[in-house]
């Protein structure tokens, strides 16, 4: 699952993980268990490099380990070594949402460092436009709207999913 912050990723990923039966990873989850502080502190104290560094690490394991929905950064996707990674092993769906959803989502969580701005709006739409030609490389893009549910994503990326033979593994 790929995107910007707010489209849904682990939501519908773990919604997702459940109606396929596999498991369900996270990849900032598992930059934050690793360095045991939250993404904010490793950005203040490390910086952005260092966190985007981890951040390919842990997807490279997360990709070579069993089978799962893989949710990935907002920003890890902006990594060419990611986005080959991800296509070589996996089919990378970009849970595509606009703006104005992104910010209903995303606008009262302090949890989010790159909106620690003067004005977050304005950084949310830069960001946005800075990273969509990178999602556009998404495999699948499943829009999002703000009266789907999260069960009501996770049927339309399956859907999508199973228009992809190279996704399922045959019984023969």
């Amino acid at each position: 699952m790929v995107g910007m912050m707010g489209a849904g990723k682990t939501a519908v990923g773990t919604a997702l993980a459940r109606l396929v039966g596999v498991a369900f990873r996270d990849s900032d989850e598992e930059i934050v268990r690793a360095a045991n502080r939250s993404i904010a502190e490793i950005f203040e104290r490390d910086g952005e490099p260092f966190f985007r560094a981890r951040e390919t690490e842990v997807i490279a394991r997360l990709l070579k380990g069993e089978p799962c929905i893989l949710s990935t950064g907002g920003g890890a996707f902006l990594s060419a070594t990611n986005r080959a990674m991800i296509h070589d092993i996996g089919i990378s769906v970009w849970l595509r949402a606009d703006v104005d959803l992104l910010w209903q989502r995303v606008r009262h969580k302090a949890t989010r460092p790159l909106l620690r701005t003067a004005n977050p709006r304005e950084t949310l739409q830069g960001l946005y436009e800075a990273r969509l030609p990178h999602y556009a490389q998404a495999d699948l893009a499943v829009d999002a709207a703000p009266d789907l549910s999260v069960e009501d994503m996770a049927a339309r990326v399956l859907a999508a999913l199973q228009d992809r033979p190279d996704v399922w593994e045959s019984e023969a």
